[in-house]
């Protein structure tokens, strides 16, 4: 390329959140703007980056010579293990700023380097996560470029946490005392948030859920909400259709806000994108595509509970027998870490059992399972990649939630979007075995398949060529990451 090609192409920082939840949205992100023309430079945490580098391998982050992965440390002790790290050691170490001197000097670097060889332009917008604006703000105002903030959550997550100011206006949190957690306090129903019906607040962001006032995991993300408004732009990863009402009282309170997806629906319209490598942290096992070809058309249920969510060995036992009794094919991804402080261990006599009609894996390429034919139902912990892409492939969901958003995308799923049933918190087989007969052959079961299908098409429509999601992609790139300075008109 010619120094001057190279010195007017966009260049875009993008750094998300180090986990893999928020690497995979953003990484889809950085591709659909390289695809439009972006010099790309992408950000992970030196933990993260050689978990890539052994689950992808050796070379697999030598990028294109317009789309580079640098690694900045993230504040906490080294270690080479392979597990989500500690979230809250990761949040406070990103509230204390931690990441600032470093990210601050990878951005010098690259300007430094754009003056002294022709091949890269300086950096002239930063994509960011959400979660990390402590200091990715600080950071665009000092060389002064448009910022754009990626919350990887849906709309109705978002709001929930931009309440978390209110709640304590309001008195209602923090929590009086630990009894909050269990007398009933927590099905108080909330009727003031812009935009959403009567949401309890066991439904609302589960950070709230504390009688500390100076909870680390409560104030981080209160901080990093409040750091919305000072954006050039909020990205969120849903579409118009899906969350209207939600949407539309968050444009009257931020400037701009974008949603744009689903991301994969972009990309599935751009011939092979030339950077092609997995977003997965953990080695992917594809051996189960091939047993899933073995299966009848939507006969089979796929289990994962996301790469955060821990359980008991006897909630492990109680989804293990559930799907064993209902005698349904199940596909069940079982992380290395799933189990709280040991291995995951079924009894024999349950492997004995299913062996005939199940398969465990410790990771897969989850939006090939969900697309493919023979998959009818998704048992999931409701984050919220895994329940826009189950709603993106037209695939009906049991919920199953951890902590997080994830009660929030549960009851979204189960009450506005009618796709999703909630197994309750107290996991035990019988109703596990009874809601995956119902999601396979009952009444609410058909019910929820046809509703999601209409969710597919919609979904469809909005990354289409006029669909909504890709005329908000279009202004956000025309009209804020190609502005030339941070500056924006209100």
């Amino acid at each position: 390329m010619d120094s001057t090609a190279a010195a007017t192409k966009p260049h875009a920082v993008c750094i998300p959140a180090p986990a893999q939840g928020h690497i995979k949205p953003m990484l889809k992100f950085a591709k659909l703007l390289h695809h439009r023309g972006f010099h790309i430079t992408f950000v992970n945490s030196k933990y993260n980056h050689r978990r890539f580098l052994k689950s992808l391998g050796p070379n697999s982050l030598d990028g294109l010579p317009d789309f580079q992965f640098e690694a900045i440390p993230d504040g906490l002790p080294d270690s080479d293990e392979d597990t989500t790290q500690d979230v809250v050691l990761l949040c406070d170490s990103i509230r204390k700023q931690k990441l600032l001197a470093p990210f601050r000097e990878l951005l010098m670097n690259l300007n430094n380097n754009a003056t002294s060889t022709p091949i890269n332009p300086p950096v002239t917008c930063i994509v960011s996560d959400g979660l990390m604006s402590t200091f990715t703000l600080t950071a665009a105002e000092e060389i002064d470029v448009p910022m754009v903030l990626f919350y990887t959550i849906a709309a109705c997550s978002f709001m929930g946490t931009i309440q978390f100011r209110a709640l304590i206006e309001k008195g209602l949190v923090p929590l009086k005392d630990e009894s909050c957690l269990t007398n009933g306090y927590l099905e108080k129903v909330i009727d003031w948030i812009p935009g959403m019906k009567d949401i309890r607040l066991r439904e609302l962001p589960t950070f709230i859920r504390t009688s500390d006032p100076n909870d680390i995991m409560f104030n981080f993300l209160m901080e990093v909400t409040d750091k919305a408004h000072e954006a050039s732009a909020v990205v969120l990863h849903t579409f118009d259709a899906l969350e209207p009402d939600v949407l539309e009282a968050l444009s009257s309170m931020l400037p701009l806000v974008y949603p744009i997806g689903p991301l994969q629906l972009h990309l599935n319209q751009i011939p092979d994108h030339p950077l092609n490598i997995g977003y997965n942290l953990w080695k992917e096992e594809t051996d189960c595509l091939n047993w899933l070809n073995t299966k009848a058309p939507n006969s089979v249920v796929y289990v994962n509970f996301g790469s955060i969510t821990v359980m008991t060995p006897e909630h492990l036992v109680e989804f293990g027998w559930g799907l064993a009794n209902s005698k349904v094919p199940f596909f069940w991804v079982i992380r290395p870490d799933l189990v709280i402080g040991q291995s995951a261990l079924l009894p024999r006599e349950f492997v004995d059992e299913t062996k005939e009609r199940s398969l465990i894996a410790s990771w897969c390429p989850q939006e090939q399972v969900l697309n493919h034919p023979s998959v009818a139902g998704f048992l999931t912990h409701s984050g919220w990649n895994s329940t826009f892409e189950s709603l993106t492939a037209g695939v009906p969901m049991l919920c199953w939630p951890f902590f997080g958003d994830q009660q929030m995308d549960c009851r979204y799923s189960c009450n506005e979007w009618g796709i999703g049933m909630e197994i309750s918190n107290d996991v035990k087989r019988d109703e596990v075995e009874r809601l995956v007969r119902e999601l396979m052959d009952g009444e609410k079961g058909k019910k929820m398949k046809n509703k999601v299908m209409v969710w597919k098409k919609l979904a469809k429509e909005a990354t289409g060529p006029h669909g909504s999601s890709s005329k908000n992609l279009d202004t956000l790139v025309n009209q804020v990451l190609l502005r030339k300075t941070k500056r924006h008109h209100q």
